[in-house]
């Protein structure tokens, strides 16, 4: 009997790149993909564990399902069961952790082939000192239009709010042949951008002797690929030798998102951050000197344990000083299982959601600044889908530095998707620039 399958993810843009692999093994074994979760008798939630909020949602989605669907085999998967091993999960059939995630396919056949066994839990610890390889699944999130590609997985930071060494392991990287292998594949499916993606995607190459800038060599070798973009970095790996290398690829995107976290010196070093607001200027600077129109985006938790308001303004000053184009915020969010969540001076949720509405109102005008520069002038545009609102059409895509573009094509041109076409910019409008094909 053919199993079908229907997977939920949750979390980042490598779970869902995790997802897309896990996906692909399941094709191959043999099961199919049903649309609906009323399709498939094996429903899969791949959980995020950075929050609790993230977990919550998680136990909230088995429940839901576990109620709706009392025959499904139901697989919970990813971090949360490999951070909280212990946790209850009630309502699950398979417990895999983010190490055993390649025997799902088994341990479904196995609970289909044994009717009423009790629940099957696979949680593995990584080895706590790593030199694991490269081993999970690995496959271009190819439900999308440009590909992310998963080249590097775990972290040896052990930032003090983080849970993710505990949930993923240390740091292990695709080989560079094995990347280049990855490229061409999506280069024959029709993609024409990389995004890189990793968990801790700076420290790439650290267990193999090889760099990020090899890796993005190899995804630009591929005539029909135009674009590479990089993921979520740790700015203290962007030296200027990296930036050089980075340079030499005429389809390098020159966009980088550093995570900041605080502007205020004795916040990261709680944070057990590895830079200092100095360092992190001055890496910022050496982008810019290497590629003058970057954009450059970045992560800030406020209310971090005993940031003082003080410290809240500092982060303030940074955001304006170096003018991100883009600011993710997050109020801390206190993580079971890190030295943050028992630190002293604790921040109120109300002081936390203050700070982030006076974070957004100014990381909203830096992005504005940031698109304002691009009014009048002709830009190349990686043209994505198409899509409607309020009756009208429009074809949206990036620019190279990942700012979004609406493309209002009066005359109903035709054939655009996944393609790079030049247009002029008009305006700016909340978080995206617009220009019209006439």
């Amino acid at each position: 009997m053919l199993h079908s399958f229907k997977i939920f993810t949750f979390g980042c843009k490598v779970n869902q790149a995790d997802s897309a692999g896990l996906r692909q093994q399941l094709l191959k074994t043999g099961f199919w993909e049903g649309e609906l979760a009323q399709d498939a008798d094996c429903l899969i939630i791949n959980s995020c564990a950075v929050t609790a909020e993230s977990v919550r949602k998680a136990r909230q989605t088995l429940r839901s399902l576990r109620r709706r669907f009392p025959k499904a085999a139901i697989v919970v998967t990813g971090c949360w069961p490999q951070a909280f091993p212990e946790d209850a999960f009630d309502g699950a059939d398979i417990i895999v952790g983010t190490k055993e995630r390649e025997r799902i396919p088994e341990l479904l056949m196995a609970h289909f082939r044994c009717a009423h066994q009790e629940a099957c839990r696979a949680v593995v610890p990584y080895l706590p000192k790593g030199g694991e390889p490269f081993s999970e699944l690995t496959c271009a999130d190819t439900q999308r239009t440009r590909a992310f590609l998963k080249i590097q997985e775990g972290c040896n930071q052990f930032c003090s709010y983080c849970i993710i060494p505990y949930a993923r392991g240390r740091c292990r990287s695709m080989p560079v042949a094995r990347v280049a292998e990855e490229a061409l594949q999506l280069a024959k499916q029709g993609f024409r951008e990389i995004v890189l993606t990793g968990i801790n995607l700076g420290f790439y190459g650290i267990d193999t002797g090889e760099s990020l800038a090899d890796a993005v060599a190899a995804c630009a070798a591929p005539d029909t690929i135009c674009r590479v973009r990089l993921g979520s970095l740790e700015p203290e790996r962007m030296d200027r030798e990296m930036l050089l290398q980075l340079a030499e690829c005429e389809k390098f995107c020159p966009q980088f998102h550093l995570s900041l976290q605080s502007g205020a010196e004795s916040v990261l070093q709680r944070m057990r951050r590895r830079y200092d607001p100095i360092g992190y200027c001055r890496i910022v600077e050496g982008i810019r000197a290497v590629f003058p129109e970057a954009a450059i985006t970045t992560d800030v938790i406020v209310g971090f344990p005993g940031e003082t308001d003080a410290d809240f303004e500092k982060t303030v000053g940074m955001v304006k000083k170096i003018g991100f184009a883009k600011v993710h915020i997050f109020p801390y969010s206190p993580r079971e299982g890190t030295p943050a969540a028992a630190m002293a001076d604790q921040i109120s949720g109300d002081v936390k959601n203050q700070r982030a509405a006076v974070l957004a109102t100014v990381a909203a005008e830096c992005t504005r600044q940031h698109m304002a520069g691009y009014v009048g002038r002709t830009i190349s545009v990686l043209v994505e889908c198409k899509k409607y609102q309020n009756a009208q059409s429009f074809y949206q895509g990036h620019m190279a530095d990942g700012t979004l573009v609406k493309i209002f094509a009066e005359n109903g041109e035709k054939g655009l998707q996944n393609s790079v076409i030049c247009v002029t910019i008009e305006a700016y409008m909340d978080d995206c620039c617009i220009a019209h094909l006439r």
